[in-house]
């Protein structure tokens, strides 16, 4: 299915901005059933709207999804999560806020970003309990990680550092998953671990020190 959305979004990217017709041949291997409506955002409690679907991926594991408004093709790759209840100055309103670090890659011939909430994409987390909760909730706005800041169109053939971060409860915060929803209300799903992991641990906590 994700093949075939990504095929569609080339195809339309391709009328509108003359990107390359082979940019949505790959398939990112991690294509639900069926497509899943997005879900809705949570205004403040992590367990306050239904999760989207969608096969789990391994934290490390690339996605090539659709671009914002259907323009592009982004790879995107969660690389770190670190557990911590204060950092960067910001207290977790719900007990713990988990940041999630990730790659992301422009492979198409034009610029890709990431599809917003305000679209009815971006990024939820999903808690054990199969409740959604949208990133920068709670206090988790309040923080910000140097070097992790990427933001805007990616250019082609270049790459951001980006990260997420989710203010949760900490039954929440156990074996969740993080949700990205694309151009095409597509979620990509990836499967994260209930304590710290990946390259960039040490980076990142280095950074939440005031």
């Amino acid at each position: 299915m994700r093949k075939i959305l990504l095929a569609a979004a080339a195809v339309t990217c391709l009328a509108l901005t003359g990107c390359n017709d082979n940019s949505g041949s790959v398939d990112s291997g991690n294509g639900p059933t069926a497509k899943q409506p997005s879900a809705t955002a949570s205004t403040g409690d992590p367990s306050a709207s239904p999760a989207p679907g969608g096969a789990a991926l391994a934290l490390g594991t690339p996605a090539r999804t659709v671009g914002a408004k259907t323009i592009g093709i982004l790879e995107i790759t969660p690389r770190t999560v670190v557990h911590t209840a204060k950092g960067g100055g910001a207290t977790s309103k719900y007990g713990t806020f988990v940041i999630v670090t990730m790659l992301e890659k422009s492979l198409s011939a034009n610029p890709a970003d990431e599809e917003t909430a305000a679209s009815g994409g971006g990024w939820k987390w999903v808690g054990p309990d199969g409740r959604t909760t949208a990133a920068g909730n709670g206090n988790a706005g309040r923080i910000v990680l140097a070097g992790y800041d990427g933001h805007g169109p990616i250019q082609p053939g270049a790459s951001q550092s980006r990260a997420q971060v989710f203010d949760l409860t900490p039954a929440q915060a156990r074996g969740g998953s993080a949700v990205y929803t694309d151009g095409t209300k597509s979620p990509s799903r990836w499967a994260i671990p209930a304590q710290d992991a990946g390259p960039d641990v040490a980076a990142v906590r280095q950074r939440l020190t005031p």
